[in-house]
């Protein structure tokens, strides 16, 4: 027993013996693995110090230039952390400005030349060599990496993707295969959330570098989209593209229009190169010769999207193509453009009557397409006299002014009943303005209205009756189905908009009155037996003022205009006379 005891107890010593020999190695190598990482740590914030403060106190012994900022570079360090840098600066012979070394303290490397496959950015090069140096990846700066869509998540917009594409430029151009590998998952991620055109510039560096993983999800990812071979014979590698063609062969994806019309397809693609030869008179030649048309061979679209501006004021000059088109994948010409941003080609659009309203298929409007795909810090830049503005920042601008002019284009197809809802509030703009108009000015509103044969629609008997019937806007016919009253508001609308248009062709003055009016908050003083009798008094005032400025205005329409034909047009409402109109009345109000 006693024996057995002593055994016992000398186990269980030999057990606490190991295990408490077992705890100190642990604790010993634990503390050693803690002063490792802390010693790494202190080592990467020091290093760290050469990147952040490298303006201040420049220890560096080589400039690479990125976008004309040269940026000062350790050779020492860059090249012990990557053999590209490694075989790069061991000779000096592959100095690019080698003729010039002897002439400068440093010697200066374009990063343009050292990446010839892609671009890479100031601000991607930075969180590089940010990472090369102390071996942690920063997030991306905001400026470079989100867009100017407010409602955007930013998690798959085209600046988001294309720094994450720059990032992969540079790090598997440098050979920093760690970081390929989290730069390559985060581009995996954004495949799926991503609009399929912007997937294009994933596959084009996937391909370019081997990245076999992140290239068949993309490919699966164009597989499962409406995306034509125009489109991708243009955007993508040949081998990438006949990779596409002979898996959509195999699942039977291929278009109607590709196999029922082969031969069309054949002139279609004659017509696109004609147009990659920019002999716009070929493509003439080639019209006269078959059935195909522009609208057609989508020429319009094909030569927004890969031609220059030139090419496609050409096009335009025409006439021959539908600016309003919708090609297969639900895009307008102008969707193109707003893709492209091209301000000459916007605008040439634009003046030919394309919709800025118009929406795609996924809700997208040309100038939500401008803005999904322009930078933050673009778009924040400064405008400077005698500095070309940046044109992305452009286009957005002149696409918003656009819709700020038209805001209720009436080509817009719209199908559901909450636009329906959108339409009747917004009739009431139009409803309150030629209401006034026939009240204030029978004569010019009765010939205003027959003109657009507005007169056709529900009658006008002024801004109380206007008021006591908006109600029936609203009414449902439940007979009617919502396309239907959709079509009917439009009508309604189209005759009020061509109503309004013509009082401001013909009667500038009185419009000016109209337009005052509106922007007035005094509107109600034309109900003069509501309110306390001292706002009726105050109301008895103004609708004197009121009635002086329409007398005013009907005289002076009245001696312009030349009747005979209405040949006296005027173009605007911000005619001189209605701003000084405007500034009578605010100084009248102060």
């Amino acid at each position: 027993m006693e024996s057995g005891n002593d055994h016992s107890s000398s186990l269980s010593f030999n057990s606490s013996l190991s295990y408490g020999c077992s705890v100190a190695n642990n604790e010993n190598e634990c503390g050693v693995v803690n002063s490792e990482l802390l010693s790494l740590s202190k080592l990467s914030g020091s290093l760290e110090k050469l990147v952040l403060f490298s303006g201040e106190y420049d220890y560096s012994d080589a400039d690479i230039v990125v976008e004309e900022i040269p940026v000062g570079v350790n050779r020492c360090i860059l090249a012990a952390r990557s053999q590209f840098f490694h075989e790069l600066f061991k000779n000096k012979g592959n100095n690019n400005n080698d003729s010039s070394a002897a002439n400068e303290s440093k010697p200066k490397y374009n990063l343009s030349e050292l990446v010839l496959n892609g671009r890479v950015g100031y601000e991607a090069f930075m969180v590089v060599l940010h990472y090369l140096y102390t071996g942690r990846l920063k997030p991306a700066p905001p400026e470079a990496s989100k867009c100017v869509d407010e409602s955007c998540a930013h998690d798959a917009c085209g600046p988001a993707i294309n720094f994450a594409v720059e990032l992969m430029y540079a790090s598997a151009k440098f050979e920093m295969s760690e970081l390929v590998m989290v730069v390559q998952r985060r581009l995996l991620n954004f495949v799926d959330r991503a609009f399929v055109e912007d997937v294009i510039p994933i596959i084009e560096v996937a391909f370019h570098y081997n990245l076999t993983q992140l290239l068949s999800y993309c490919v699966q990812r164009v597989l499962r989209s409406n995306l034509d071979y125009p489109c991708l014979d243009k955007e993508l590698p040949r081998e990438v593209v006949d990779v596409i063609r002979s898996l959509r062969v195999k699942s039977k994806e291929e278009s109607e229009l590709d196999i029922l019309a082969e031969d069309s397809m054949k002139r279609i693609k004659r017509i696109h190169q004609a147009f990659d030869s920019d002999d716009v008179e070929l493509v003439k030649l080639l019209l006269d010769e078959s059935d195909v048309t522009l609208d057609h061979a989508y020429a319009l679209h094909y030569a927004t999207a890969y031609c220059n501006s030139k090419i496609v004021h050409e096009v335009l000059s025409l006439q021959l193509a539908d600016v309003n088109l919708k090609n297969r994948r639900g895009y307008t010409v102008l969707h193109v453009a707003a893709r492209r941003r091209d301000l000459s080609i916007l605008v040439a659009l634009l003046n030919k009557g394309a919709c800025v309203s118009e929406i795609t298929e996924n809700g997208q409007t040309a100038v939500s397409i401008c803005r999904r795909l322009t930078q933050l810090k673009d778009y924040s830049e400064a405008t400077q006299q005698g500095k070309e503005t940046n044109k992305d920042k452009l286009c957005i601008d002149v696409l918003e002014r656009e819709m700020r002019r038209n805001p209720l284009d009436v080509n817009v197809i719209i199908s559901s009943m909450v636009i329906a809802d959108d339409l009747i509030m917004k009739l009431l703009i139009f409803e309150n303005r030629v209401a006034l108009a026939r009240m204030l000015f029978p004569l010019e509103a009765m010939v205003a209205m027959q003109i657009a044969d507005a007169d056709s629609t529900l009658g006008f008997a002024g801004l109380a009756a206007l008021k006591s019937s908006c109600g029936s806007l609203r009414e449902v016919d439940l007979n009617e189905i919502p396309t239907e009253q959709v079509k009917r508001l439009q009508l309604r609308l189209e005759a009020l908009h061509k109503t309004v248009a013509t009082g401001r062709r013909f009667f500038p003055n009185c419009s000016g009155v109209l337009d005052e009016l509106l922007e007035d908050d005094t509107l109600d003083s034309l109900l003069l037996e509501k309110g306390t009798p001292e706002e009726q008094r105050n109301k008895k005032m103004r609708y004197m003022e009121l009635k002086d400025e329409v007398m005013k205005a009907f005289v002076k329409d009245k001696a312009e205009s030349t009747w005979s034909g209405f040949t006296t047009a005027s173009s605007s409402t911000s005619s001189p006379t209605a701003k000084d109109g405007r500034r009578s009345r605010k100084s009248r109000r102060k």
